[in-house]
């Protein structure tokens, strides 16, 4: 699909960022099942239509959720996806992050420039003050993207998330939109 700016919500130099939509079923399950191995035993995102019907439906219509698809600004190809989960309002303003590459695009520093965009994105007109990344310790390539963005890693959680079958031990990283502002970690 050719780019166009107005479908993106911030733009890099390289990808731009957008919202989820129904139509993004084809090439995101695609590219999903291309990049099986790069995403296991990390995370499993929809290879199957009705599988992307409903997890881009909660995406798209959850108060408490907000989707970003990382498009290549040359050409609109999907590069990965970036997701704010349990968004809180009130006093806490905050959200927790699950992102990944797909095969393709992975080691090109796509990622990068699109965290760093959804980043942005939240503190600006989602108007939150913090994001948390939850990454299973030997997962080196999320932490490095955590780390390349300006999260601190706070602590380290056992059995944390249910994810492949079992309970898996987490390192917390997180970002306030004041550490965004001073450039300190």
């Amino acid at each position: 699909m050719p780019h166009t700016a107005s479908r993106h919500l911030a733009e890099g130099p390289r990808v731009g960022i957008r919202h989820f939509t129904h139509d993004d079923a084809a090439e995101f399950t695609a590219r999903a099942r291309e990049s099986k191995d790069l995403h296991h035993p990390w995370l499993f995102p929809p290879d199957s239509p009705q599988a992307y019907a409903t997890y881009a439906g909660r995406l798209i219509e959850d108060p408490t959720k907000a989707g970003f698809l990382v498009c290549e600004r040359d050409g609109g190809a999907i590069a990965g996806f970036i997701n704010i989960n349990n968004i809180v309002q009130g006093a806490f303003l905050c959200g927790a992050l699950g992102y990944g590459a797909f095969a393709h695009a992975a080691g090109r520093g796509l990622m990068r420039e699109g965290l760093n965009l959804v980043v942005g994105h939240a503190f600006g007109p989602m108007r939150l003050h913090r994001l948390e990344i939850n990454v299973q310790p030997a997962n080196t390539a999320s932490i490095a993207l955590a780390r390349a963005c300006g999260f601190r890693l706070e602590g380290f959680s056992p059995d944390f998330l249910y994810i492949d079958g079992a309970w898996r031990d987490h390192e917390r990283w997180a970002i306030t939109a004041g550490m965004r502002v001073s450039g300190r970690p």
